[in-house]
């Protein structure tokens, strides 16, 4: 248990849609005392973090966009950084707040597992945090709980484990913009592969969770696969945001498989289209014992996000410095507030 007593002072990076619905959740709960928030938009620089996140009531903190300040200023315990899928991008940001000795909490994918492609950046972050003695976290719901943290706790119970197939399937109409925009959602089918080959268009986290899979069961794999595929709408159907037309992408159905002495032993088969009959979240573990597990409905991909980065945060506190992984965390839980 960490010694700290009352609120903890909460400094958030990024009001995206993202980073907004955290505020809203660290806002309506006990435990937590909102400090100081930073984003680059100039929309939102010198408005109340209330306004901005939609809170539904002021919150008394001024938006800034001078983050050594803000941090200066506000004294934090902890931060949480929504602002960029990339680890490359967000080094700058961990380093500015890491060196103000401020814990971090961030939904960066690629800093949930990194891999090999991104392995200097997570070692120079690593050393970071352990030289100004902090612990640094990346989460979120995929990377990070139902395509990795799961299907691991789940194989706890195994004797034997042969191979690993998971699958997430989401009816994106629920989902942000954002998130619409990048699986594809209204491209025609040349746009959408443009899109891929740019890396505009995918979802970033199945080979960051094939590995974390891969190194908490001890395998070490050939290779790992990412592979990425339109979804073309039969008849027209629409979002709160977007519609899409016949024969247009509707979403993206997208495949990390990790192969083990040329064996597929690791597939994650993830779906997210606007449309889709049912959302759902299955893991299938082949092994003694044989498991299957499937939630019908799906874990929200944006709520969950927000939710599991809140959770976190004290449980960030409570670590070695370092960078940090749902691998090797304490058990994730619900915080509301005890402190």
């Amino acid at each position: 248990m960490s010694s700290k007593t009352g609120p903890i002072r909460v400094i958030h990076f990024g009001l995206g849609p993202i980073g907004a619905g955290v505020v809203r959740q660290v806002a309506g709960r006990k435990g937590f005392k909102i400090v100081a928030a930073v984003d680059i938009d100039p929309a939102k620089v010198g408005r109340d973090l209330g306004e901005v996140a939609g809170v539904g009531r002021a919150l008394k903190v001024k938006v800034s966009a001078d983050a050594r300040t803000a941090i200066k200023a506000s004294r934090p315990d902890v931060a949480v950084l929504c602002t960029n899928s990339s680890l490359k991008k967000v080094l700058p940001q961990i380093e500015t707040i890491v060196k103000l000795r401020v814990p971090i909490v961030s939904t960066t994918e690629e800093l949930a597992y990194p891999t090999k492609a991104n392995m200097r950046y997570a070692r120079a972050i690593h050393q970071l945090a352990k030289t100004y003695k902090v612990a640094i976290l990346g989460t979120g719901v995929n990377p990070g709980f139902v395509m990795d943290a799961l299907p691991i706790m789940l194989t706890g119970v195994c004797e034997r484990v042969d191979a690993i197939h998971i699958d997430r399937i989401q009816d994106a109409r629920i989902r942000r913009l954002p998130f619409q925009q990048k699986i594809g959602a209204g491209l025609t089918r040349a746009q959408f592969q443009q899109k891929v080959d740019d890396a505009s268009v995918r979802h970033v986290g199945l080979a960051e969770s094939v590995s974390m899979i891969a190194d908490a069961l001890g395998w070490k794999l050939d290779r790992i696969t990412d592979e990425i595929q339109p979804k073309i709408a039969s008849e027209a159907v629409s979002s709160e945001f977007l519609a899409v037309e016949p024969g247009f992408v509707c979403g993206i159905v997208q495949d990390g498989v990790g192969y083990r002495d040329g064996k597929a032993v690791i597939t994650l088969h993830m779906e997210a289209y606007l449309g889709a009959p049912e959302s759902f979240d299955a893991v299938e573990i082949t092994g003694s014992p044989a498991l299957k597990m499937k939630m019908a409905g799906g874990v929200h991909g944006d709520v969950a996000t927000a939710s599991i980065t809140v959770n976190s945060l004290p449980k960030v506190l409570d670590v070695a410095p370092g960078l940090h992984t749902m691998r090797d965390m304490p058990l994730p839980s619900f915080f509301g507030g005890t402190r």
